[in-house]
């Protein structure tokens, strides 16, 4: 079923209908922005970007998880509309997200859900204050490597020294908005909506809103000796950025009771080409550690 102009499927436009608070908190001297869906003052899950990225990737995500929970989907500082820093350090990315959590109204032990970067985040917050936390799903997440994004804006860093690209329109920019690595693949609504939520108004235009600088002023801790803490569950995207060796090697790293499993037919950004996929495998996993 599709909406009245067949732009985007009717499940798509409930979702982002769907009431949405948003808040702010500060997190070592820095004002870090959120959204959540769902009643406060439940149980409920954090939703972590990826490098780049923003919390609205998970506006037609958040809204499906919120029956019976709070979600929140933070900014992490350095996107979005989060401040940025001089310095940007996992540990500091971890905080945020506990105290994201707590300001957007969850109760109790939150369940972190980390797609690329911010599951690399989300895996840093099970090592380190797993005792805080409910448990953690990760979405395609390389772990130990760099992810593609984290590579982009390397390259990007050292091929210019010059200002924030702007661009003159919203339409503009949009044309030139692409995943990273590419997807031929995502569904062209999602795509759209989320590549104008990347945006911010500045002198002349417009301009992404993630710090392209953050590169050079980031500490990155050791993954290898990190173990989990709480429950985790890993979902690899068929099509995506994790290969076989590296799959094992996380197997191994996560312990036997890890949940780990393939989302079929997905890319890197499974919520951009397989969504209601990503809603399903969620849940399931939820109802299954509440069990």
């Amino acid at each position: 079923m599709s909406n009245e102009n067949g732009s985007a499927p009717q499940w798509f436009v409930d979702a982002l209908a769907a009431p949405v608070d948003t808040g702010t908190c500060v997190v070592s001297g820095a004002t870090i922005s959120y959204r959540a869906w769902g009643d406060p003052g439940q149980p409920g899950i954090v939703l972590v970007h990826g490098g780049m990225a923003h919390s609205g990737w998970w506006d037609h995500i958040g809204p499906q998880l919120a029956a019976g929970r709070r979600v929140v989907a933070p900014d992490l500082s350095g996107h979005g509309d989060s401040d940025r820093r001089e310095h940007y350090e996992l540990d500091t990315w971890t905080d945020e997200l506990l105290a994201a959590a707590e300001a957007g109204g969850i109760v109790g032990p939150p369940v972190l859900v980390g797609h690329s970067m911010g599951g690399i985040v989300s895996f840093a917050a099970s090592h380190r204050m797993g005792e805080r936390l409910a448990g953690v799903i990760i979405l395609d997440s390389p772990i130990r490597d760099i992810t593609p994004e984290e590579l982009e804006m390397r390259v990007k860093a050292m091929n210019s020294a010059g200002p924030p690209k702007v661009y003159p329109t919203i339409e503009a920019a949009v044309a030139r908005f692409r995943l990273v690595p590419p997807q031929d693949n995502a569904e062209p609504y999602v795509f759209g909506h989320i590549a104008r939520g990347s945006l911010k108004p500045v002198d002349g235009g417009y301009s992404w809103k993630f710090d392209a600088l953050r590169i050079g002023r980031e500490t990155r801790s050791s993954l290898a000796s990190m173990s989990p803490l709480c429950p985790v569950a890993y979902f690899r995207s068929e099509h995506g950025i994790v290969n076989d060796a590296l799959y094992t090697q996380l197997r191994e790293q996560f312990g036997p009771d890890a949940l780990m499993t393939v989302l079929p037919a997905a890319g890197h950004h499974p919520m951009i080409d397989q969504p209601l996929s990503v809603v399903a495998a969620v849940r399931t996993v939820l109802a299954s550690w509440r069990g």
